[in-house]
């Protein structure tokens, strides 16, 4: 091998290894759920539209409300990720559509999305018992073997 192949071949994985370093720093975009935009929620009118309008406009519902299924929700959200750090949310929009008894829209809102940070607990719930270390486990049962008090005639037939 030549002096200048060797050099050739540092440049160009020198050159590869920074590309691929700066591809995984790019972040990765996901849109999850119905993600309505500004130009269809004009098209759905509250006193006009009916249910049928609305999933030919906004399509079928996230959600419908678990004690009032005259409530439907759109939710949608933007997400980006970078390289192995969890997702951040970037964009979330929620739409409750709320129809009356005859399937006539009342309301369409925009749910307010802010959320709050709920902090994660470490914390174990504690368990009744013993916590044995591994050696303690591996050793456990040395001297538990011993032969039972008493006639060997009783302990074989069970005691009877």
């Amino acid at each position: 091998m030549t002096h200048k192949f060797k050099i050739a071949a540092f440049h160009t994985a020198l050159l590869l290894s920074v590309v691929i370093v700066l591809n995984a720093c790019s972040p990765v975009t996901a849109q999850r759920g119905n993600m309505l935009d500004d130009t269809q929620l004009p098209k759905v009118v509250a006193g006009e539209s009916t249910m049928r309008d609305v999933l030919q406009t906004f399509g079928s519902p996230t959600a419908q409300s678990t004690f009032d299924t005259k409530i439907w929700y759109y939710i949608g959200q933007e997400t980006e990720k970078y390289g192995i750090l969890d997702h951040e949310v970037i964009d979330e929009r929620i739409i409750s559509v709320t129809f009356n008894d005859q399937g006539i829209v009342q309301a369409v809102e925009e749910i307010d999305t802010d959320r709050l940070d709920v902090p994660y607990s470490d914390d174990s719930t504690p368990t009744h018992g013993n916590d044995f270390t591994f050696l303690q486990q591996l050793l456990g049962n040395v001297g538990r073997f011993n032969a039972p008090q008493g006639n060997s005639a009783e302990t074989a037939s069970g005691g009877l």
